[in-house]
């Protein structure tokens, strides 16, 4: 029995004659005929009827024809999956991107990529963690770089980007604040953190929040769920009055007069950021693209 007699075969019983399964199949009457009639000999079983209304499938044949649509359904969805699994590009990767990524991550990756599968376009987003996981679900986002990894199977992830957090501190405070090898923790617990909003990255805002009260610091009221704190807004908090922000060494050598960064002594921050996509992808672009990322345990 060949995939074509079942299609034949279906074609007939869905038309309910010869001549408008000729046409959907693109192949003559007599030689869908053919085939039908070879179908029913190998059976052993009659499956179709003429009538004056056309032609009928049997009590057998319309038993068959459930069994012979589940077959088809099954060979097009393994056509489709490994059609999957061998495409080369040529579409589109949805990318979310978190506020803040690290200036070299992206570029380097998109680099490498694009030398491999010049005809597929990488699409950023700015969302959120947990946005970019929302999206992800929905089918929306093809690969998110988030803060946090998620427990469980419905995500692969790889590690991208590790980051020592310092600090953005008023420059009138530097001299009381200021070591030889940094900034310590503790000695911020007088100033206000100039934080970010909990409900965008959950994990990553608990983690952090821990380690800043645990070394005495009030990190204050909740902040609202649409603040989107930019470098400029922290700038601006900072070197208004007693506060303090983190920041990454990275994109430091330009900051206003009010405002100087210094690093934590023995690092106790780390911000991660992880390239995210979902386990049951088969997209072979996909996974070249993330592959294309460097991973920070080569440091």
């Amino acid at each position: 029995m060949e995939f074509r007699e079942l299609a034949a075969f279906v074609a007939i019983a869905e038309e309910g004659g010869l001549s408008a399964a000729s046409r959907r199949l693109h192949i003559s009457q007599p030689a869908l005929s053919q085939t039908v009639n070879g179908l029913e000999r190998e059976l052993g079983i009659k499956l179709l009827v003429r009538s004056s209304t056309g032609v009928q499938p049997t009590e057998a044949g319309m038993a068959f024809l459930a069994e012979a649509r589940a077959l088809l359904a099954r060979r097009d969805q393994a056509v489709a999956t490994m059609a999957e699994l061998t495409a080369d590009g040529g579409g589109t990767i949805r990318l979310g991107i978190p506020l803040e990524l690290d200036a070299d991550v992206l570029p380097r990756a998109l680099a490498r990529f694009t030398a491999k599968y010049p005809e597929t376009q990488v699409v950023p987003r700015q969302l959120s963690t947990a946005a970019q996981f929302n999206a992800l679900r929905d089918d929306t986002l093809d690969v998110g770089l988030v803060r946090e990894r998620l427990a469980g199977p419905e995500f692969d992830a790889m590690l991208v980007s590790r980051e020592n957090l310092g600090v953005l501190i008023p420059s009138d405070l530097a001299g009381d604040l200021v070591g030889p090898d940094g900034v310590r923790l503790d000695a911020l617990h007088g100033l206000k953190w100039i934080g970010f909003p909990r409900a965008g990255s959950p994990a990553w805002f608990d983690e952090l929040t821990s380690i800043l009260r645990s070394h005495g610091i009030d990190v204050g009221l909740p902040v609202p769920e649409d603040l989107e704190l930019v470098a400029a807004m922290k700038y601006a908090s900072v070197g208004s009055g007693h506060a303090f922000a983190l920041a990454p060494r990275r994109g430091q050598d330009q900051l206003p007069a009010a405002v100087i960064w210094a690093p934590l002594v023995g690092n106790p921050l780390v911000r991660r950021t992880w390239a995210v996509w979902l386990s049951s992808s088969r997209r072979r672009d996909i996974g070249h693209f993330v592959t294309s990322f460097d991973s920070p345990d080569d440091d």
